[in-house]
């Protein structure tokens, strides 16, 4: 049976404002293995801050049971805060430290001895390439750097599960990539780590699980490609070298459409879910038929698509794309 880092049933937050009641989480669960990578997507106002700042001990839920690492969330927080790290949407680096002072500073906090608090800062700042601007201060540092730095800081107290809520927003493509790369060997030593962002290309590339949240409620849940296959319009590509061979496949697979796109019209489009069962189906119909492809790729919705058709609303990626290489 697979280890789970987080657990919750039915969980509920609710706020009340001038308007009345505001309905934050109606009753979520949520079932996170350890050493993975889980991310919860959604709309903003969608509820995902809110998860990540009860599940972190930071705000209490309203109702609902849920243990983290391993402990009680509400008779165990002391434990809980003991396993995790938390490195938010906003960078807790001290800009007037160093990034050496900002790791010591963080040591002191978890009452390592001074002897300790050096060896670790030394060894994360190796680890995070950041040992030739060590000594100098923080407000020097470009996003990636102070990114990077804020994520060290996190791991001075070896956590087991990490909540990184919208790590890289504002970071410039490459500085995204490193991070990527960091939060993939984390995971591969065992640490588990609870995503939140607005790159939906970003939990496409790192995550294991994803789930959507809208108005509270959890509307899907899968790995990308599962979700993906969830929205019509996936098909397999298929080229071949002339035309009766395209006569003969439509012939034989009973269904597809030549692909706008090739001028030559020896492409065809069959729709299909992408998963493995279609495809090999797909191809044993070929096969007896005595028909072979020159060249076949498969081609299903991406998040964007996703997230448009199960929430209602288009996520603004190529704004964020904007941004993002500002």
């Amino acid at each position: 049976m697979t280890n789970l880092a987080i657990e919750a049933v039915g969980l509920r937050k609710s706020y009340r404002d001038k308007t009345g009641e505001k309905i934050v989480l109606d009753g979520i669960d949520l079932a996170v293995p350890e050493a993975t990578i889980f991310s919860l997507l959604g709309p903003n106002g969608a509820g995902k801050t809110t998860t990540v700042q009860i599940l972190s001990t930071l705000i209490g839920a309203d109702a609902g049971q849920v243990r983290v690492a391993g402990h009680d969330l509400n008779s165990r927080p002391d434990d809980v805060r003991g396993a995790i790290g938390v490195t938010g949407q906003y960078s807790a680096v001290d800009k007037l430290l160093t990034g050496r002072e900002n790791l010591q500073l963080m040591a002191d906090l978890h009452h390592l001895t001074r002897r300790d608090g050096k060896r670790k800062a030394a060894e994360l700042l190796e680890r995070f390439d950041l040992v030739e601007a060590a000594d100098k201060p923080a407000s020097s540092y470009s996003g990636g750097m102070a990114r990077r730095l804020d994520l060290a800081m996190t791991l001075v107290g070896d956590p087991r599960l990490i909540f990184l809520d919208e790590p890289t927003t504002g970071l410039d493509p490459r500085s995204r990539r490193t991070m990527w790369s960091i939060v993939g060997d984390l995971v591969t030593a065992g640490t588990t780590i609870f995503l939140t962002t607005q790159y939906l290309e970003e939990a496409d590339e790192l995550a294991d699980h994803i789930a959507l949240l809208d108005r509270g409620h959890l509307i899907a849940e899968g790995t990308p490609d599962q979700l993906k296959r969830l929205i019509p319009g996936g098909h397999i590509s298929l080229t071949f070298t002339h035309d009766d061979a395209v006569k003969d496949a439509l012939s034989a697979l009973g269904q597809g459409f030549l692909d706008p796109a090739d001028d030559d019209r020896r492409t065809l489009q069959i729709p299909s879910d992408g998963s493995v069962a279609s495809l090999r189906d797909l191809l044993t119909r070929l096969e007896t038929a005595g028909i072979e492809p020159t060249d076949l790729s498969v081609h299903t919705p991406d998040l964007d698509d996703v997230f448009l058709t199960l929430t209602g609303q288009p996520h603004h990626h190529d704004e964020q794309k904007q941004e993002t290489a500002r």
